[in-house]
């Protein structure tokens, strides 16, 4: 117990992040995230298959880089005396947000194997991507019961920051 603030007293534990707070955080840091990657990679003229292919291994690579980021900075933010396999925990709970970019990366690896067009690709991604958003605001307000109409206008809400996100990263970039 030397490694203990207070002899006799057990490390604190670092804060658990709930399920419903991960899983929201991740779903809307990923459909974000995939919007903008496709955005970016579709900048520089992939539209083949084997460009698609490409891209989509790349959104899945970024995604992990992103979820691992993110669970690192939380076990550094939260500088509590850790156990032993705390920090694989803390990325573990990163899972929605690799979770959220499946679908574009479904849909650009389906273009990689032929299933659709390669070219014009980003648009259906980018409404995927909105359709997630808006649904994960959906979702929140009616867990805050909120009634139905007043529940899809959050949806749109939110729908539409994420539009301006992805608009201002396309820009910047």
């Amino acid at each position: 117990m030397a490694d203990s603030p207070v002899v006799g007293t057990a490390p604190p534990q670092p804060r658990r992040h709930e399920t419903r707070e991960a899983v929201l955080f991740g779903g809307v840091y990923g459909a974000v995230l995939a919007s903008s990657m496709v955005a970016a990679l579709t900048q520089y003229g992939r539209v083949t298959p084997a460009g698609r292919r490409y891209d989509a291994a790349w959104l899945l690579v970024t995604a992990f880089a992103s979820a691992l980021a993110h669970g690192y900075a939380h076990y550094i933010a939260e500088r509590a005396p850790h156990r032993r396999w705390d920090v694989l925990r803390t990325l573990r709970d990163e899972w929605p947000l690799v979770t959220a970019v499946l679908p574009t990366v479904f849909v650009l690896a389906g273009a990689g194997w032929g299933w659709w067009p390669a070219k014009g690709l980003e648009y259906p991604a980018f409404a995927l991507n909105i359709a997630i958003l808006f649904s994960l605001g959906l979702v929140t307000a009616r867990w805050a019961a909120r009634r139905w109409p007043v529940a899809v206008l959050v949806g749109l809400g939110d729908a539409l920051l994420g539009l301006i996100v992805v608009v201002a990263n396309a820009l910047i970039k």
